[in-house]
C-alpha cells in the first residue's frame, strides 16, 4: 500500500486531527512519516503597502520559530504514538505549493491533510488549500474533516 505518508499541518486544532490520522496510518502500514508546515509568502500575509512597513527579517524569524513549535508538537505526538516522523518547514510559499513540493522532494506516496470545509464567500476570499492540493497532486490525498 503506502510506503511514505506526508502529513500537512498549520498547527491548528483542525490540522491536529490530520496529524493524528496520518501518524496512525503510517504506524498501521509500517510506513515512513514526514510532517510539513508551510510559511506563506509575506506578500500573501501583508499585501500592498502593509508589506513595506513590515520588516521581512522579523517576519522570517517569527515564521521560523512558529514552524519549529508546530513541528515539535508533531514530533511529540509521533513519539507518544510510537512512530518516527521526519519534519520539514517549507518557507515563503503558498501552502498548497509547499505541501506539493515537500511530497515530491521526499518521495511520499500519499498526503494527509485537513480541510476547513469553507463554502461560498469564505471559500472565495480565503481560498482552499486542500482543493489546490487535490487538484494538482499526482499522488492520493486523504482529507480529514
Amino acid at each position: 500500500m503506502f510506503k511514505h505518508v506526508l502529513i500537512a499541518t498549520d498547527g491548528s486544532d483542525l490540522a491536529r486531527i490530520a496529524v493524528e490520522t496520518g501518524l496512525e496510518l503510517a504506524k498501521a502500514l509500517g510506513a515512513k512519516a514526514t510532517a510539513v508546515t508551510v510559511t506563506p509568502t509575506l506578500a500573501s500575509v501583508a499585501p500592498g503597502e502593509t508589506e513595506i512597513g513590515f520588516p521581512i527579517e522579523e517576519y522570517m524569524r517569527a515564521a521560523k520559530e512558529n514552524a519549529a513549535d508546530i513541528l515539535s508538537s508533531v514530533s511529540d505526538m509521533a513519539k507518544r504514538i510510537g512512530i518516527a516522523c521526519a519534519t520539514i518547514h517549507e518557507p515563503d510559499q503558498y501552502p498548497a505549493d509547499g505541501i506539493l513540493s515537500a511530497a515530491e522532494k521526499t518521495g511520499c506516496d500519499v498526503i494527509v491533510m485537513s480541510s476547513h470545509g469553507r463554502r461560498g464567500l469564505q471559500r472565495l476570499f480565503l481560498g482552499s488549500q486542500a482543493q489546490e492540493v487535490l487538484t494538482h497532486s499526482k499522488i492520493p490525498v486523504l482529507i480529514c474533516r
